[in-house]
């Protein structure tokens, strides 16, 4: 079921599910879901005491998961726009040619075509084909650091996703989202070390953020960045 508390001039929805268990647990998750556990028998009112007591936590959470919600900005593929590239900004010029290619040099990504409407399948092409080779570039010595806590990725991938900069699933694979490749490598190393961090603890405790303070302690500042990055 679904129910709602107003917490000051915040609405906080959560799902909630009676199970077979003794305790109360909240959860929430990166796509900015409550979730309630409650043991079958729990009153409505003692559930919406306890998630009003936790709200402060709960926009918490939702303030940290925004970091992973890239802002989408609306593009023409036009030349004269600003683009970015590993957090500086580039002007797209779109040139007439029989190549289909896209380069960058100096202030400019250029993009060559046969026809100005293949411009935005082509950059982002590009973008995606560089973040294959740039993230792959930045995680391995993150990685080999990691081993010393006895943990490594299985594997890392790229998908493209509305809500997150990246995940790591169950099984040990972090996916990161190619729209990454627009961001300072520091940003890079953030969402990376963070993944990694769920290697160790699949969940945001206290020993999640003092791995994630040991490794990079100045990941705030990343984090901060990353969250005006497409603003």
């Amino acid at each position: 079921m679904i129910d709602t508390i107003q917490f000051g001039s915040k609405e906080i929805e959560y799902q909630i599910a009676f199970v077979d268990r003794k305790s109360l647990g909240i959860t929430v998750t990166p796509d900015m879901e409550v979730l309630v556990k409650a043991p079958k028998d729990t009153e409505i009112a003692k559930i919406r005491s306890k998630i009003r007591k936790r709200a402060p936590w709960i926009i918490k959470q939702f303030s940290h998961f925004l970091t992973f919600h890239p802002k989408l900005v609306k593009r023409r593929y036009i030349s004269g726009e600003t683009h970015l590239y590993l957090g500086r900004q580039y002007l797209l010029k779109v040139t007439l040619s029989d190549e289909n290619k896209v380069k960058y040099k100096g202030r400019y990504l250029e993009v060559f075509t046969d026809d100005k409407a293949k411009a935005k399948n082509l950059l982002l092409q590009w973008y995606r084909a560089r973040a294959t080779i740039k993230f792959l570039e930045v995680s391995q010595p993150l990685i080999q650091k990691f081993k010393q806590y006895g943990v490594a990725p299985s594997s890392i991938q790229l998908r493209d996703m509305p809500t997150r900069w990246g995940s790591c699933t169950p099984q040990g694979k972090i996916i990161l989202n190619p729209e990454l490749i627009k961001a300072p490598k520091a940003c890079i190393e953030y969402v990376i070390v963070h993944e990694l961090c769920h290697l160790l603890h699949p969940n945001h405790t206290q020993s999640f953020f003092d791995l994630q303070t040991k490794v990079m302690p100045d990941w705030q500042k990343w984090k901060r960045r990353l969250e005006c990055l497409l603003a």
